[in-house]
C-alpha cells in the first residue's frame, strides 16, 4: 500500500463528479424508459439498429458492431439474436474473410428504426439539449471528447464523421 496521501476532490470538483455521476446512471435509464414505452426495445437494441441503419448497406462485421456500441462481442451476440427473432436483423459469414460474422439490417429493422428515431431524438433534445444553450452544448462536446480521449486515445470520437 502506498504511503502517499490521495489527492481528495475539492469541493467544486466534487459537486462536479456528483452532477456527472448523475447524468452517467440517470441518462441512459431515462433514455432506455422512453424506448421501452414507446417502441418496445432497450436503448442498446436501438444503438444496435442505428448503428447497423447508419453503415453502407446497413451491414457491419460484429466486432465493428460491438465497438459502436460499446459492448462485448459476447453482449453483443445475444441482442442480435433477439433482433434476428424480431426479423429486424440477419446474421451471414464475411465472404471477405469467413472467420467474421455480418450483422445486416433488414427491411423490417429499417423500417422499425424509422418509426422508432422521431421519439428517441426528441427524448434526447428533450433531457439533453434544452436545458442548455449553445455555447454549454458545445463545452459539453469539448469535454466529452476529452474524457473519451484520455479513456481511450486510439478510438474513434463516435461524434466525428
Amino acid at each position: 500500500m502506498s504511503d502517499v496521501e490521495p489527492r481528495w476532490l475539492d469541493a467544486e470538483e466534487q459537486a462536479t463528479w456528483m452532477a456527472l455521476t448523475g447524468v452517467l446512471v440517470r441518462l441512459p435509464a431515462a433514455l432506455d424508459a422512453q424506448l421501452q414505452r414507446d417502441a418496445g426495445i432497450s436503448h442498446f437494441e436501438y444503438q444496435v439498429l442505428a448503428g447497423l441503419s447508419m453503415t453502407p448497406g446497413r451491414t457491419l462485421r460484429m466486432s465493428e458492431l460491438a465497438d459502436f456500441a460499446v459492448a462485448s462481442l459476447s453482449r453483443l451476440s445475444h441482442t442480435v439474436k433477439r433482433l434476428e427473432k424480431q426479423g429486424w436483423v440477419r446474421r451471414r459469414s464475411d465472404p471477405a474473410d469467413g472467420r467474421c460474422t455480418l450483422a445486416i439490417l433488414t427491411d423490417t429493422g429499417w423500417d422499425k428504426v424509422v418509426a422508432t428515431a422521431p421519439g428517441h431524438v426528441a427524448e434526447v433534445r428533450r433531457l439533453v439539449f434544452e436545458p442548455l444553450t449553445k455555447a454549454q452544448q458545445r463545452q459539453l462536446r469539448e469535454a466529452g471528447r476529452r474524457i473519451h480521449h484520455t479513456i481511450s486515445p486510439d478510438a474513434a470520437w463516435p461524434g466525428d464523421v
